[in-house]
């Protein structure tokens, strides 16, 4: 199946940290790479969870058309009418930003991406939830809105490149089968 990697996010730091109120941390490098090195077991090379003990939910996943759905039902509905700017699923800080992809229905399988790269495998056995930073990223209620519809998190069976743009996924397996 066909689909689209729109962004990669991989950040040294934690940037959403402490309570909302306080803002988002600087960070002056570069979160958003084109391609990022994958490494069995261990993560995204340069992000903050490489090598941890948060290996099993190294990697996650996020559908774009989530973002789409927060600002139809938040600034479509008219309780935000100075939001004039798309909402930027960047903002999520999620790992793997897809278009064309039913992420949340990935959760408690294994799956493989290849971005041109060659095939990577993933096992994914939880869910994503997002945090109360939505509100302040996105609008008041994003954070509610957007639980159930937070994507994944995912550990990679594979070395491997991922990369933005066209990539196709295959091989999903419901864990357990």
């Amino acid at each position: 199946m066909e689909l689209e990697i729109v962004a990669l996010v991989v950040s040294p730091v934690h940037r959403y940290e402490g309570r909302p109120r306080d803002g988002v941390l600087p960070y002056d490098g570069d979160e958003s790479p084109t391609t990022v090195q994958v490494r069995a077991h261990r993560g995204l090379v340069g992000d903050r969870f490489f090598g941890t003990r948060h290996s099993r939910y190294a990697v996650t996943f996020f559908a774009a058309e989530q973002i789409d759905w927060l600002q139809d039902e938040i600034a479509g509905e008219g309780l935000f009418p100075a939001t004039t700017e798309p909402f930027d699923p960047v903002l999520a800080r999620r790992n793997v930003v897809t278009r064309g992809l039913d992420v949340d229905a990935l959760v408690r399988t294994t799956f493989t991406i290849d971005a041109g790269h060659g095939p990577i495998r993933f096992i994914s056995r939880t869910a994503a939830s997002p945090c109360a930073w939505m509100n302040e990223v996105y609008a008041p209620g994003a954070h509610r809105a957007l639980r159930g519809r937070g994507g994944i998190r995912a550990e990679p069976l594979d070395d491997g490149v991922l990369a933005v743009g066209p990539a196709t996924i295959g091989e999903i397996s419901p864990l357990g089968a």
